[in-house]
């Protein structure tokens, strides 16, 4: 009987026919069948944000609907004036009563996806210079209420002081609730103490020039008359608890 010789192109065209077979069918074991190449999980789970984000905002107009009813049954069964001044001074405090009158709103924007350098010496701008930053609504808040801000909404939910501003990406996720830009501040105060806290805040120095820079959003206007909702939230500290 005549060996049978196989040559060595031959062994490595058939290595390599077994090693595509092997990509491919790992391919479709992790797919499941389906295209590896569509958005379509992303579109579920924004699609899920959202639908929560809906669900929260449901939830907290009916907390505010019985807080409100505890609010007067609790008046109502208080005979002393006294403690209801008292209470209604310590809700004023909270932020959970509604407050009304003269003062500002700050906007902010991302710049234009396809933005350039404005002034001359600035290198381009890569992705992170043209969205806001957390830091960028953290400053704004913290300088209206260094201002003297009796009180200040984002968006449409007002702050308390366990309020926290977080942003994931280009998104703002407020107690549960999520939004996208452009966002805006509203406080309610003295209208020139609140435009001066906003002119000496470092942190907003910084983000003005990249405003002038990149050309992102910022816009401070004068409010005659503003009402902020009082909060309607939990006010139930959630914390972290080691697991021992």
């Amino acid at each position: 009987m005549t060996r049978l010789r196989v040559r060595p192109a031959r062994l490595a065209t058939l290595g390599v026919f077994a090693l595509a077979g092997l990509i491919f069918w790992i391919s479709f074991n992790t797919a499941h069948g389906t295209d590896l190449r569509t958005d379509s999980s992303m579109l579920r789970l924004s699609d899920l944000i959202q639908e929560r984000s809906r669900k929260n905002a449901e939830l907290d107009s009916s907390a505010a609907g019985v807080r409100a009813q505890v609010d007067r049954l609790a008046r109502r069964d208080s005979g002393d004036s006294t403690e209801n001044r008292k209470l209604t001074g310590l809700e004023k405090d909270a932020g959970t009563k509604k407050v009304a009158g003269s003062g500002v709103s700050v906007t902010l924007d991302d710049a234009p996806p396809n933005a350039t350098a404005q002034v001359p010496g600035v290198p381009e701008p890569q992705p992170n210079d043209l969205v806001i930053h957390q830091q960028d609504l953290q400053a704004v808040v913290n300088a209206l209420w260094k201002g003297g801000a009796e009180g200040i909404k984002i968006m449409d939910q007002r702050l308390i002081s366990t309020s926290a501003v977080r942003c994931v990406g280009n998104t703002l996720i407020l107690q549960g609730r999520v939004y996208s830009p452009p966002y805006k501040v509203t406080a309610v105060g003295d209208q020139e103490a609140l435009k001066k806290a906003l002119d000496e805040s470092p942190a907003i120095q910084n983000y003005l020039q990249y405003v002038d820079a990149y050309d992102l959003g910022w816009k401070v206007d004068d409010r005659k008359s503003v009402s902020l909702p009082g909060y309607s939230g939990t006010v139930d500290l959630r914390y972290a608890k080691p697991i021992r």
